[in-house]
């Protein structure tokens, strides 16, 4: 299945604003997480925390639809969804 990522901000400026990710079909976004993770290092410490989860302050949204809580990793992507990566959102 095709996956489309979108970065926003520092995320954009490490792993680049779209990329297409090719993923079995019922991959969570951990999974896709960590697969875009794979070639970045940078990615991965902006993206997870120490124990591998995703962290806390990081927004995610799936097509267009944010999501939060417990559901946030073990949410199943499906061909043709969105996700949206941004980091913590500050200011005034």
């Amino acid at each position: 299945m095709i996956v489309r990522i979108k970065a926003f901000a520092r995320f954009r400026e490490i792993i680049g604003s779209e990329n297409t990710l090719d993923l079995d079909e019922g991959t969570p976004v951990l999974g896709a997480l960590k697969n875009l993770s794979a070639g970045s290092k940078d990615f991965r410490d902006a993206c997870f925390d120490r124990e591998g989860t995703i962290a806390s302050h990081v927004v995610l949204m799936i097509n267009g639809k944010r999501i939060s809580g417990r559901d946030r990793e073990s949410m199943v992507l499906h061909d043709g969804d969105e996700l949206a990566i941004f980091p913590p959102v500050a200011g005034g």
